[in-house]
């Protein structure tokens, strides 16, 4: 008897679920904190939860950049390795794991999050999520962050995990 393998699909319910709370955090954000303030505190100063934007990419890099630039690196560039990892995805040719395949969506889904934002907010990623790190790598706080950020650097520590301990196939004897 065949056993029914899992949809390859499914794991997109996720990267809807993230670009949807992704996209509804931060307009609730836009519509009710003013920018570049403060809109609540939560233990202490531990966590803020604020209204900043960034022109550029992670820990602000290129906001300096013109505009040509921002626009080949920060979107046409993005777009070629949705592209890419969506093909990777649904490739026949590539075995995944069904935890490398749910990583993958969950990338898609903070890749397409902040996509958004730099095409429909001119380059301006609005993000909201302020946690301080007591001077930890020199920071006092950490740079502000959003749902798609974290979805992109826990995707990426998960994805570097399995490819490090994911058992591969030995070759048989007769290969060698």
């Amino acid at each position: 008897m065949e056993t029914k393998q899992p949809s390859k699909a499914i794991p997109l319910l996720l990267t809807l679920a993230v670009i949807i709370t992704d996209q509804l955090s931060k307009a609730w954000i836009v519509a009710n904190i003013a920018e570049n303030t403060v809109g609540f505190r939560f233990f202490g100063d531990f966590l803020a939860i604020v209204h900043v934007r960034n022109t550029a990419i992670a820990f602000s890099m290129g906001v300096g950049f013109p505009t040509l630039v921002k626009l080949m690196g920060f979107i046409f560039l993005p777009i070629i390795l949705l592209i890419g990892v969506s093909v990777l995805y649904f490739s026949k040719k590539v075995e995944l794991t069904r935890l490398q395949r749910w990583t993958l969506a969950l990338f898609l889904g903070g890749g397409v999050g902040n996509l958004i934002d730099r095409i429909f907010r001119s380059f301006r990623v609005v993000d909201f999520i302020s946690v301080k790190v007591y001077g930890f790598l020199g920071f006092e706080r950490w740079p502000t962050w959003n749902i798609a950020d974290a979805s992109l650097v826990v995707s990426g520590i998960l994805i570097a995990l399995t490819i490090l301990w994911t058992p591969t196939k030995k070759k048989e004897l007769n290969d060698v």
